[in-house]
């Protein structure tokens, strides 16, 4: 299908505003969306750090979630011009055009800190948080003035639970942003490894998005020659879990934060509305001055005076004890009797275990006329996905460095207090 000109003509020429970006150089913007940047909702976004309290472990890890959107943008804007470029491209519109790319850099203005982290407590996804703000404020005003779209298009491309109205367009636009070769994972697995200063989640970007194809309004594909690009991020995004992501420090920092916010939310301490919105700094200020005690964790890790990880267990999936505390309220209830045996506060005693993630891939790939499913062709079968989600999810008994004194049998105390702990579960 020929490319319709006002759509290439907006994509080569209107995006003439450079922003240096250490990752990707030059990431140009058109005025419009230079408007959107400037607005209070996306500068706030350059006081949340995107990896939390990483830096605790990687002291280069204080970039921004503004960072990462520029990248998120500027990567979503190359895949949709390789994507149109191609013979085969879906009959897209300008408007449509403008509401992804404005999606792309908008997707994260919904965040809070930790919002990643605390997935498991009773509070709104931020996908949904970004769409309010996309319809409301200086936002919706820039999207319709400025950008000449429909801030609900733009809404409804980031949060899927906004109705599509059955628009084809639109479902292309959430799979693009959100799939297995999305601008969002390429551009924060090059951007943590960066910072961090870590060589694991490096890509090959320019060779990835050369071997992108169009499968009509249904997303994308690959050619064949592409497998290896896809297999290189999912074992990135591996080892970037291993390494930096569930690195035992972090895990332990996010532990005590997401205990005490769940503490002060199951208590009604604090509402969910007290933490949208906030930024790092107002974050720590809200909590680091209340006197109910489970937020003292929230300054001691700040203060890095950490929690010891003193016993570890492998999570076994089809172990009905460990299915159990996949649930955080059975484990808020085994801390509870835990903290009243080593008679220490209840927030000091935490059972860490970290949320799913995915290393699914689901497209397919074309070869010498043939089209095939990604596991088809490459070596992430079901079982090597299995086995890298189990080896990484790892359940942590955290308490205080004096809970059960000193010596070489502490250890061993410590993972018999851990099993004992799981054996209690019903």
């Amino acid at each position: 299908m020929a490319i319709r000109p006002e759509i290439w003509d907006h994509l080569q020429t209107d995006y003439t505003a450079p922003i240096r970006d250490p990752l990707w150089g030059h990431i140009y913007l058109s005025p419009a969306m230079l408007h959107l940047v400037n607005t209070t909702e996306f500068q706030q976004l350059s006081r949340i750090k995107q990896l939390g309290p990483t830096f605790l472990v990687y002291p280069g890890a204080t970039h921004t979630r503004l960072n990462h959107s520029l990248g998120v943008f500027h990567l979503a804007r190359r895949i949709l011009t390789r994507l149109i470029s191609h013979a085969d491209a879906p009959a897209l519109t300008l408007e449509g055009v403008k509401a992804f790319l404005a999606a792309a850099l908008l997707h994260d203005v919904g965040h809070f800190p930790y919002t990643h982290s605390f997935k498991s407590l009773p509070l709104a996804e931020h996908e949904h948080l970004t769409g309010r703000i996309i319809q409301s404020g200086e936002i919706q005003h820039h999207l319709k003035e400025d950008l000449r779209v429909d801030p609900a298009l733009v809404a409804a491309i980031v949060d899927e639970t906004l109705d599509a109205d059955g628009a084809e367009e639109v479902l292309l636009y959430r799979r693009l942003l959100s799939g297995s070769l999305d601008p969002d994972k390429l551009d924060y697995l090059n951007r943590d490894a960066y910072f961090c200063g870590v060589p694991y989640g490096l890509q090959d970007i320019d060779f990835a998005i050369s071997r992108i194809r169009p499968v009509g309004f249904d997303g994308i594909g690959l050619d064949e020659t592409g497998v290896s690009a896809v297999e290189n991020i999912l074992f990135s995004k591996f080892l970037m879990y291993r390494a930096v992501y569930w690195h035992r420090t972090v895990r332990v920092a996010t532990a005590m934060i997401k205990k005490a916010v769940h503490m002060g939310l199951a208590e009604h301490v604090i509402r969910p509305e007290d933490l949208y919105g906030l930024d790092d700094e107002l974050f720590v200020a809200r909590f680091g001055d209340d006197p109910y005690p489970p937020f003292e964790l929230i300054a001691e890790v700040g203060l890095r005076r950490l929690l010891k990880p003193v016993a570890t267990v492998p999570f076994d999936p089809i172990d009905p004890r460990h299915q159990a505390i996949d649930d955080i309220a059975v484990r808020h209830e085994l801390e509870a009797e835990l903290a009243k045996e080593l008679g220490i506060p209840e927030h000091r005693v935490i059972i860490d275990l970290p949320d799913p993630i995915s290393f699914e891939a689901h497209f397919p790939i074309f070869e010498d006329g043939y089209r095939y499913e990604f596991s088809e062709k490459s070596v992430f079968s079901g079982d090597v996905v299995r086995t890298f989600t189990e080896t990484l999810r790892r359940i942590r008994l955290m308490i205080p460095r004096d809970a059960l004194g000193s010596g070489a049998e502490t250890g061993e105390t410590a993972k018999e207090l851990l099993e004992c702990t799981l054996s209690a579960v019903e």
